[in-house]
């Protein structure tokens, strides 16, 4: 009686922890928070976030189409803090920034603004800046 007692528990540690490592090694998803396509007149434009999206701990930009050099991003809070963070590069079509840590603890993102610099007036397409936001 006893031993079948001690192979159950054996038996039930051994599943909690296998569903332990598959949760921590299921892999992250970044969620799209927006997009903007950027002005060649434009040194400066937004993407909204809603609450309703919940708290983030990071943040990345993807870049699509044309080039752009970023130069600094103003994470504003819900809660009317703003974060800034200076990236200083330049990015090519289908590059993404650096992942982008966010402090505090209310970190629901309000909006993000970036300042930026399109690489060539003379490029025929426009740049669209995706943003991407993990939990």
């Amino acid at each position: 009686m006893i031993l079948l007692s001690m192979s159950r528990s054996l038996l039930l540690v051994s599943a909690l922890l296998v569903g332990m490592v598959s949760l921590a090694a299921a892999p992250a998803q970044w969620a799209h928070l927006g997009t903007r396509t950027v002005n060649h007149q434009a040194d400066r434009d937004q993407i909204q976030v809603t609450a309703r999206e919940g708290s983030f701990r990071s943040i990345k930009l993807k870049i699509r189409r044309a080039p752009v050099t970023m130069q600094r991003v103003y994470v504003h809070y819900a809660n009317g803090r703003i974060q800034e963070v200076a990236l200083r590069q330049a990015f090519d079509a289908g590059d993404e920034s650096r992942v982008i840590d966010l402090v505090g603890r209310h970190r629901v993102i309000e909006k993000v603004v970036f300042q930026y610099r399109t690489s060539t007036r003379w490029w025929p397409r426009k740049a669209a800046v995706d943003l991407y936001g993990i939990r």
